[in-house]
């Protein structure tokens, strides 16, 4: 999984990998439809295996923060319902 390659890459990552079935609030909570599902600061969601250049494309939305505080409030509001 390209998120494991990248913790191992990076000290700056942290990459967990979970069973799904085991732990249905983590589904819940991410609103998981899909695997792999790759959560990025609690904001940024990636669903499906995605090609390298995809994953790299989606770290780059990082460095803008107006994007990601676009992001954060769209979570925000799709958690809560």
């Amino acid at each position: 999984m390209l998120a494991n390659q990248l913790a191992m890459a990076s000290d700056l990552v942290r990459a967990e990998t979970v069973e799904a079935t085991e732990f249905p609030h983590l589904v819940t909570r991410y609103q998981l439809y899909g695997v792999p599902h790759t959560v990025i600061n609690e904001v940024l969601h990636i669903e499906g295996a995605v090609p390298e250049a995809a994953m790299l494309e989606q770290l780059a939305i990082l460095d803008d923060a107006p994007k990601m505080r676009k992001l954060a409030a769209d979570w925000e509001k799709r958690r809560k319902g």
